[in-house]
């Protein structure tokens, strides 16, 4: 969900020298046409992953342990390929905070943005709570989060 940390989580593994893909980005995403308002950013329109390019990635990456973030509605046509599902979560006050201060993306400042994070927390969230095998709250400081994803993923295989 937007606000939760994926972002921060994505680049201290990527710090750590973990094979790590914000699949949110511009390079694995992409804006497509749709009725309605789905993201509460652009009237007619989603950003989805971009399902060539996240395939390629599956198919290709030899890392030992490759990391996706990211949250789209069409992202659970990959569910089947991933070991692991984790939902970073944290309270919703936390969450609209972030979204505010937050300096690396502009997503969730306007208004309209708010509203759909906001049904998002109730009607989306819950789907990925019943696909996910861990759940993390992102509310603990960084290391931690960082340490409880290891934890969930090295430690399995």
């Amino acid at each position: 969900m937007s606000g939760t940390g994926k972002s921060s989580l994505i680049a201290e593994l990527i710090k750590r020298g973990y094979k790590a893909i914000d699949a949110d980005s511009a390079d694995y995403s992409e804006w497509v046409n749709v009725d309605g308002n789905p993201t509460g950013a652009n009237e007619g329109q989603d950003w989805i992953w971009q399902i060539k390019r996240i395939q390629d990635l599956l198919n290709t990456e030899e890392a030992e342990v490759l990391f996706i973030s990211g949250c789209a509605e069409n992202m659970g046509q990959f569910f089947s390929q991933f070991d692991h599902i984790i939902l970073l979560s944290a309270s919703t006050e936390l969450i609209l905070e972030r979204l505010q201060t937050r300096s690396n993306n502009a997503y969730g400042k306007r208004s309209e943005e708010i509203t759909q994070v906001l049904h998002n927390l109730q009607t989306i969230e819950p789907l990925l709570r019943n696909a996910a095998g861990h759940e993390i709250d992102t509310s603990a400081p960084l290391e931690e989060v960082v340490a409880e994803v290891l934890q969930a993923t090295l430690n399995t295989h």
